[in-house]
């Protein structure tokens, strides 16, 4: 049900805390860097509504990266950053490039976080660090990384092996690190954000919900798929190569034969081919590409202004908040009748 925008009420202070500090943002909300998905339209709309807008750099060439980083200073006044997948095979030059652009934010993702995070903070860089389990969790605190996303099964594209679900992920990560902590995985609604608080987490990732933006530079037959997505039509395959989760398609289905007759990891390799991603995501062949998208993609119905998906987060964020005061509230009043009609029974049974 769409609650009217006169509604809106956001009490900016509930949302102050480490990690909006950390970053200079006005709401813990961050977008993730996705690959093919999230260019610098998206990142500086996510900023420019008060988020943290990453660059997804693990789909471009580092001319392409300096392009987006460009283009985002120009659109924004506002923090925003840059996702690095550490598997990336240019990934000095893209460091390179983040070095010269004067980024200030960096998300390391897909390696060990001890492998640059000494060389980022040693050149002024805020570093985060994706994990999707509590070994290394503890691996980013001993590297100095100034936060942690802890990114459970939920979550589309590539994935941990362990198959943790952040509702189990946060609260484990949570006991073995005192570090700001963003959770990741299953997330797009206000509601979600705040069940990821109660777990201890001090900020979200999002990003599938950023996909279905219209400034998202996804396909839109791929953003179509996400609509029309429901429980159940997303799976996470290629185990053997790198675990990925992916929309039920014709290519994942070939995938999940394949994987059913034991292929071997260089068979899967073949079939994986070149491309998939780009081929899926990008260029809308929703038959033959890959389609990366996370579970949450079942709430997902509109391609709306990213602006308008920040808004919406953070109102129904508070909005559920002012719920569960009410509930306190009206709780509280029945104790107290509770234990007046108790003492009544009690001392007027005794005398």
């Amino acid at each position: 049900m769409k609650i009217p925008h006169s509604t809106f009420n956001i009490q900016h202070s509930t949302l102050m805390n480490r990690i909006t500090s950390l970053f200079g943002i006005k709401y813990p909300i961050i977008q993730a860097g996705m690959i093919w998905c999230s260019g610098w339209e998206l990142a500086s709309a996510v900023s420019n509504a008060g988020g943290l807008g990453l660059i997804g750099s693990g789909s471009m060439y580092p001319d392409v990266l300096r392009e987006h980083i460009r283009k985002c200073k120009a659109a924004t006044d506002k923090p925003f950053g840059v996702n690095l997948p550490l598997i990336y095979k240019q990934v000095e030059d893209h460091i390179q490039v983040i070095l010269d652009e004067g980024v200030k934010i960096v998300f390391t993702s897909a390696g060990n976080p001890a492998k640059y995070t000494k060389f980022f903070k040693d050149h002024g860089l805020i570093v985060v660090h994706v994990v999707a389990n509590t070994k290394f969790a503890k691996k980013c605190e001993e590297a100095g990384v100034d936060a942690i996303v802890a990114e459970g099964f939920e979550a589309g594209g590539h994935n941990g092996l362990e198959e943790t679900t952040t509702m189990t992920l946060i609260p484990m990560v949570r006991q073995v690190t005192s570090l700001p902590l963003i959770a990741a995985g299953g997330i797009a609604t206000g509601q979600q954000m705040l069940a990821a608080f109660a777990l201890g987490a001090e900020g979200v990732q999002i990003g599938s919900r950023f996909v279905a933006s219209q400034e998202s530079s996804a396909h839109p037959a791929f953003k179509q798929k996400v609509l029309e997505a429901n429980d159940g039509d997303t799976a996470l395959v290629l185990k053997k190569v790198i675990p990925v989760r992916l929309i039920k398609t014709p290519f994942y289905e070939r995938v999940k034969e394949a994987e059913n007759r034991s292929a071997s990891r260089e068979e899967l390799m073949e079939l994986l081919g070149h491309g998939r991603a780009k081929l899926g995501m990008f260029e809308g062949d929703i038959d033959e590409g890959e389609l990366e998208i996370g579970q949450v993609a079942g709430l997902i119905r509109e391609v709306v202004p990213a602006a308008e998906i920040v808004k919406e987060i953070v109102r129904d964020f508070n909005l559920t908040i002012g719920r569960f005061d009410d509930w306190a509230k009206g709780l509280s009043i029945v104790d107290i009748r509770l234990s007046i009609v108790y003492c009544l029974f009690y001392f007027g049974f005794r005398f």
